[in-house]
């Protein structure tokens, strides 16, 4: 088994350091030269893990052609370079290949999800089938080895369970599942409602507050999810509420980040004005508002979000606008 992962940051770092545990012949394809040798050289990616030293045989290159003659090719990239690498591996594979997709959103323009992406990008000759590893997983305590489940999900099943049986280890569990509708848009929603959790906790918010936006976040994923064809269930299973729950508490939620800062500043500047990470959740808010808008589904958190993202609105005011719409029964979908 031959494994190639496609980028060199932390969750491809982490998820080819599982492999290296798992004794497959897995390398890292990176741009960056500074983290390629600092990853064969140091034993670190210093730019993402500080002082952790990782799997002493994994190695890295900045030569796409390691991708000839894989059997699974990992894509661990922002959402918006899946199309680009895509387009860059195809003439180079020479075979049937799992590609596994470990990206978490939208096209940027089509809001597209990203195995149809990487469908329309990898001709049928190359690819076997796409497989999603996604779930609430934060690359910084798998890179440690902490207890981690998360998901292969896919349409074609003898795949998933190829992908489930190379990635688990005692500290990396893998379930499968084929609703590949519900689970990727699950995972993409929950980096909107993070973003609006940071907020929230940067406007001085606490643990009640919270919680709600956790479960009305969940309501919004789920009536989303399943006017786009996903299936209810899904939404409370590892690719929904374990990821939402994730990434909206924790320090190492980008997107929780992000929106901290621009609740502690009540405005979306500052974060404009000085990011320079992927904050996928701030494409996923526009590409949800916008469909939603089309679509006639009711998404009132993630268009705040939107609102205080892309129309300067002030979180302080979104939050209460919030609390003061109309009164209605819970389950509402």
């Amino acid at each position: 088994m031959k494994v190639v992962v496609i980028g060199s940051g932390s969750w491809g770092t982490g998820l080819a350091q599982v492999l290296c545990d798992n004794q497959v012949d897995v390398t890292i394809y990176g741009n960056c030269a500074e983290e390629i040798r600092d990853i064969n050289e140091n034993h670190r990616n210093s730019k993402y893990f500080d002082d952790v030293e990782i799997h002493s045989s994994l190695r890295a290159t900045t030569d796409i052609e390691v991708v000839r003659g894989a059997d699974i090719v990992l894509l661990s990239v922002p959402t918006i370079a899946i199309e680009s690498v895509c387009k860059q591996i195809d003439p180079l594979l020479n075979k049937k290949t799992i590609v596994v997709n470990a990206s978490k959103g939208f096209h940027p323009e089509t809001f597209e999800r990203m195995s149809c992406v990487i469908r329309k990008n990898i001709s049928e000759e190359h690819l076997s089938s796409v497989v999603s590893l996604i779930g609430p997983s934060h690359a910084e305590e798998v890179v440690i080895r902490m207890l981690t489940t998360i998901c292969a999900v896919s349409l074609n099943e003898e795949d998933a369970k190829i992908v489930q049986e190379t990635f688990s280890n005692e500290y990396l569990r893998v379930y499968t599942g084929n609703d590949e509708i519900g689970s990727e848009v699950g995972v993409a929603i929950k980096n909107a409602i993070a973003v609006a959790s940071g907020v929230l906790s940067g406007l001085g918010y606490g643990d009640n507050t919270r919680a709600a936006l956790i479960t009305r976040g969940l309501m919004e994923m789920t009536r989303y999810g399943m006017a786009m064809g996903g299936r209810k269930e899904t939404f409370m299973g590892l690719t929904g509420i374990g990821d939402l729950i994730v990434t909206c508490t924790s320090k190492h939620s980008r997107n929780f980040q992000a929106g901290y800062e621009i609740g502690k500043h009540n405005s979306a500047k500052y974060f404009w004005d000085n990011n320079t990470k992927t904050v996928e959740g701030v494409r996923t808010a526009k590409a949800v508002h916008e469909t939603a808008e089309k679509m006639g589904i009711d998404m009132p958190i993630v268009s705040e979000i939107y609102h205080v993202l892309f129309e300067g609105a002030e979180p302080s005011e979104s939050a209460k606008r919030l609390m003061l719409r109309d009164l209605k029964t819970e389950i509402d979908l």
